[in-house]
């Protein structure tokens, strides 16, 4: 890893006050202009409206990790035994179908939409239990396992031009590349790209640049880096808490990045070190994020 302390550093500020216990899945809406985030143990999907600064909270009735805005319109909730149909403006729930409804140890965790309009998602166990997790794409409508023996999944992103996507299993500390063909499925093996084992914190949720740089959370770190083609840090975001989450850019121009973050597992003395855990952040890096496209499903 590169530890240059030239590199460039940007501090996060609070965005929405909402202490969640374990925030993530942050998804730019960018038809109505509105970001989605997740309070994985809490049952809610959170919003925030940028432009106006209103925010609030839809209460669910099931652990959910993402909310894919639709191409006809409306969000899909990846869930924990489920996928759902999501209306925004009545609050009104359809199951769409199963996710790994017959393993009751597994819950959803990280997800993204690729360069396809597809689905990448993934399942962990709920005490994260080791290997219990697996890798799946949502393509046109046919959910494919795409790997299993997983423990955490994280860090589901995309480049630009759809040659490559990353994942990570966080407890490996390993972030890994997997070459794409032309319709966004992998070729091959995925390889190791940069190794975060030996560093502070652990690798969670990630998203690309629109220069080709990939901006990862570290867990227990308080700090998401930007690292280069080369996985070398190039960059670094500071926050106040210690568990950010996933990053993900929002706005008109992309160029706002938002952290989710979280509490999970705090004592009561790390909580009052540390009242904003879970909540959100933001940064403004001058950097323009890659607009994804909605979710296809047919």
């Amino acid at each position: 890893m590169n530890t240059d302390m030239s590199v460039s550093t940007w501090e996060a500020e609070l965005a929405v006050d909402c202490r969640c216990s374990l925030g993530e899945g942050p998804q730019w809406d960018a038809k109505n202009q509105r970001l989605y985030w997740c309070d994985i143990l809490g049952k809610q999907l959170h919003w925030l409206s940028p432009a106006s600064g209103e925010s609030g909270h839809y209460q669910l009735d099931h652990r959910v990790s993402l909310a894919a805005p639709l191409a006809e319109g409306g969000l899909l909730l990846v869930g924990e035994d489920r996928l759902s149909r999501f209306d925004p403006s009545s609050g009104s729930i359809e199951k769409w179908c199963d996710f790994e409804a017959d393993n009751p140890i597994t819950r959803s965790n990280d997800a993204r939409i690729d360069r396809h309009g597809s689905l990448w998602l993934s399942s962990m166990g709920k005490s994260a239990e080791r290997n219990a997790g697996s890798l799946y794409r949502l393509h046109r409508g046919e959910l494919s396992r795409l790997r299993s023996g997983l423990t955490i999944p994280n860090a589901i992103c995309f480049s630009e031009d759809g040659e490559f996507a990353w994942f990570t299993d966080t407890v490996t500390g390993v972030v890994m590349r997997w070459a794409l063909d032309s319709d966004g499925w992998p070729q091959g093996e995925p390889q190791p790209w940069a190794d975060f084992f030996s560093s502070q914190g652990n690798p969670d949720g990630a998203v690309m640049d629109s220069e080709g740089c990939l901006w990862l959370a570290l867990w227990g770190a308080g700090q998401v880096v930007r690292l280069d083609h080369d996985g070398e840090i190039i960059g670094r975001v500071e926050l106040p808490v210690s568990q950010p989450s996933c990053p993900v850019f929002a706005g008109p121009d992309l160029k706002t990045l938002y952290i989710t973050t979280a509490q999970e597992g705090f004592s009561a003395e790390q909580l009052a070190q540390e009242p904003t855990a879970g909540s959100l952040y933001v940064v403004e890096t001058g950097i323009a994020g890659l607009a994804e496209p909605p979710l296809r499903l047919a």
